[in-house]
C-alpha cells in the first residue's frame, strides 16, 4: 500500500516471535497499519499487527445453577480486542447457565457481536432433582 500522509506515525520495535529478533518498522496513518518493514518471516508481520491492535484470549468463569460446581471455566474461541475485555467481563458476570455442561459447549454465541464464542473448558454435572435459584446462590 502507498502511504497517503494522513496523520502518519512510525513505530519501531523488535519482534520476539522467533530467534531472529527482527527490527520492525510500522507506518500508521489514522491509526491504521499502512506498511510493515523489517520482518524476515511472515510471523513478524502478524506480531506487528498484534502489537498495534492487541488481542487476548479471555479466560474466566460463568455462574452455574443445578450443578455440582458453582461456576464453570470458560474461554473465548478466538482472541478478542484487549480494550474490550472489561466490557466482555461485565457481560459474562451476568451470565448464568444450567448444568449439565460439557467441555466445548457454547456458553455465549457471538460475544459482543465479535463473532467469537465463549466455550466451556470444564465439565459440570447436574444435581439430580435439585434446582438452585440463581438469585439466591452466590
Amino acid at each position: 500500500m502507498e502511504p497517503t500522509n494522513r496523520n502518519p506515525r512510525t513505530l519501531e520495535f523488535t519482534c520476539i516471535i522467533c530467534p531472529l529478533g527482527c527490527k520492525l518498522k510500522v507506518l500508521l496513518e489514522d491509526n491504521k497499519i499502512v506498511l510493515i518493514e523489517g520482518n524476515k518471516c511472515p510471523r513478524g508481520e502478524v506480531y506487528a499487527q498484534n502489537e498495534i491492535d492487541p488481542k487476548r484470549t479471555l479466560i474466566t468463569v460463568v455462574r452455574v445453577v443445578n450443578g455440582d460446581l458453582p461456576v464453570v471455566s470458560v474461554k473465548t474461541s478466538k482472541p478478542i480486542p484487549k480494550n474490550l475485555i472489561p466490557k466482555a467481563m461485565e457481560f459474562l458476570s451476568k451470565v448464568v447457565v444450567k448444568a449439565p455442561i460439557k467441555v466445548g459447549d457454547i456458553i455465549v454465541k457471538g460475544l459482543l457481536g465479535l463473532g467469537v464464542d465463549v466455550l466451556a473448558t470444564r465439565k459440570v454435572e447436574a444435581y439430580k432433582n435439585i434446582l438452585v435459584n440463581p438469585d439466591v446462590a452466590t
